[in-house]
């Protein structure tokens, strides 16, 4: 019996000017199959927020971009917290843990940026177990955000860091 062994995604977190044209491209391309295609929702995804953000993609050897997620510094989004949002698995990268992996390295890049506080998030209701096995908690009722039911979350920045691996 073999077992399939996943490739280990390259990490890589910048600003907004330090993407390529390629790299936002694919980025939008991504954001649009996962959450217009793939949930429909019916939103405007270039919000103007993503010039103010940081931008993580977890990518492949070969340059496949799997996963990613954008994150906003305290002030640009919420005053006193981080903020992490548009995270996404490529649909054909799903079921491989890269999920984890992603908030993982997002906690680690944060974390070179400050040791203390708050990131924030508003998640899909139904990803909320799997926000709280990384650390997370609920500190909001469910709420609608285009359309689909969403609650918020938080967790201290040096806790996301101290997480065990997979």
């Amino acid at each position: 019996m073999s077992t399939k062994v996943e490739p280990t995604l390259q990490w890589t977190w910048q600003p907004y000017l330090e993407l390529s044209r390629d790299e936002l491209y694919e980025i939008a391309a991504a954001r649009q199959e996962v959450f217009v295609l793939g949930q429909g929702i019916r939103y405007v995804d270039f919000d103007g927020l993503d010039q103010k953000a940081f931008h993580l993609q977890g990518r492949t050897a070969d340059g496949t971009l799997l996963a990613y997620l954008r994150a906003f510094p305290p002030g640009k989004k919420y005053t006193d917290a981080w903020s992490i949002g548009r995270v996404l698995t490529c649909p054909q990268a799903r079921g491989r843990g890269y999920g984890r992996s992603l908030m993982r390295a997002a906690a680690a890049a944060i974390s070179e940026h400050t040791a203390e506080g708050i990131i924030r998030m508003s998640a899909q209701a139904y990803l909320q177990r799997f926000y709280e096995e990384l650390g997370y908690q609920c500190c909001s009722e469910i709420y609608l955000e285009e359309g689909i039911e969403h609650v918020e979350m938080q967790q201290e920045i040096g806790r996301l860091v101290r997480l065990p691996s997979d």
